[in-house]
């Protein structure tokens, strides 16, 4: 075709020359869209044959292998019980539960004393029954501190980081894609904005290429490399470059996630102490996970010497009254009521525990620390290893777009 066709073919359909770079600027825009909606929905598989006729959201997809990633991060490097446990101060805790603890420790010592010797219980005067039980929760503040001191001594038998972090992540996928669409929020918008400048470029190229040589396989081809280009480039720009570095030797840049990194620890930080190392979390998994045993062990054996200093003072009172055996009994039956009130005793103290642990700052400071490598390592799985299935729809949706812009060229 020669200049004067090819202007006068220009001439003829110059609107639809001008919308070209623009069309591509919105197939790389939507591709993206495409593409970030992709990563996250649907929660749950929709189609007909998993995993092949159908499709579920990449995090959700994979959340068994980014939830291992996240505790590993999150234990190995960003948590250390010890550390986060020895900012806990036994005596400010005995004081802060002290309420919860008292009310908890006359409950079960009136409970005991009905159950195990109601005719004795009944005869004694009100007063007489204030002052056994008084007598009792006055030994209650040194339990807790030695409880504590036992656990500060060897709180990697007593709690496990990590299945705290797994179980809190399993419990819910939309907690994982929550997190990672939380902190990776930026990127995405980023994505997206690449999809416009860099569809527009493509774009101006393939309406030259068009008016050239008005050959119908440029307009798909070109979508296709438009949404296939743009994905890609626009997605290791969000990685890469790792460091700051100058680009032909104009601007300075560096990957949008590398970045922000002052910005995604501290938002990471108060995600993970919000939604996972949370003081319910970690108290659940002291007492129910499966490091607890010897700790309730320990709990129960200290409740019963309590209960056995306690009644020091009156042992040959109890020796007649209750007897050796009963009162055996009584100790045993109080260990384990206490173990009943545990948890909501434990949880009076949430508001100070979740202030003196201080995860989130915690975490923040701990992740400035990691290399380049390790921080990449806290969103990259979300994309490294299905990043080619949303490149190729992105391609697929391009050259959808440029056949229908085909039809219209020559119609």
């Amino acid at each position: 075709m020669d200049v004067d066709a090819i202007l006068d073919d220009i001439a003829r359909h110059w609107p639809v020359y001008a919308s070209m770079p623009f069309v591509a600027a919105v197939i790389g825009y939507l591709t993206k869209r495409v593409a970030i909606e992709m990563m996250f929905r649907p929660l749950r598989f929709v189609g007909l044959v998993e995993p092949w006729l159908g499709w579920q959201g990449i995090v959700p997809r994979n959340s068994a292998r980014m939830i291992r990633t996240s505790a590993e991060l999150i234990t190995s490097r960003l948590v250390d019980p010890g550390e986060i446990v020895h900012r806990i101060d036994p005596d400010e805790l005995a004081r802060r539960i002290q309420g919860p603890l008292l009310l908890a420790v006359e409950r079960i010592a009136r409970e005991v004393l009905e159950t195990h010797h109601p005719r004795l219980w009944e005869l004694l005067p009100v007063l007489a029954q204030d002052m056994i039980i008084k007598q009792v929760q006055a030994g209650a503040p040194a339990l807790v501190r030695e409880v504590m001191a036992q656990v500060r001594a060897d709180v990697g038998e007593v709690l496990d980081v990590q299945r705290v972090a797994v179980t809190a992540l399993e419990r819910d996928k939309e907690l994982l894609v929550r997190l990672v669409r939380d902190i990776s929020r930026p990127e995405m918008a980023f994505i997206a904005r690449c999809g416009v400048y860099f569809g527009f470029v493509l774009g101006v190229v393939q309406t030259a290429v068009w008016a050239l040589t008005r050959e119908p396989l440029v307009l798909p081809v070109f979508g296709a490399a438009i949404g296939w280009l743009t994905d890609w480039l626009a997605i290791k720009l969000v990685f890469f470059p790792r460091e700051r570095t100058r680009v032909l030797g104009l601007f300075w840049f560096q990957g949008v996630f590398q970045r922000r990194r002052a910005e995604v620890a501290r938002q990471y930080g108060e995600l993970i102490a919000r939604e996972v190392m949370t003081v319910p979390n970690i108290v659940e998994g002291v007492l129910h996970g499966p490091r607890s045993d010897r700790l309730l062990g320990m709990i129960q054996q200290l409740v019963r010497k309590s209960v056995d200093e306690q009644a020091s003072i009156a042992k040959p009172f109890v020796a007649v009254a209750v007897g050796t055996k009963r009162f055996q009994e009584m100790k045993y039956a109080a260990a384990e009521k206490a173990m009943s009130y545990l948890d909501s005793t434990a949880l009076s103290a949430e508001p100070y525990a979740r202030e003196a642990l201080d995860i989130g700052n915690t975490i923040a400071e701990k992740m400035n620390r990691l290399t380049r490598e390790e921080y990449e390592g806290l969103l990259r799985p979300a994309f490294r290893q299905d990043e080619w299935k949303l490149i190729a729809v992105g391609a697929v949706i391009g050259a959808l777009v440029g056949y229908l812009q085909d039809l219209l060229m020559l119609s």
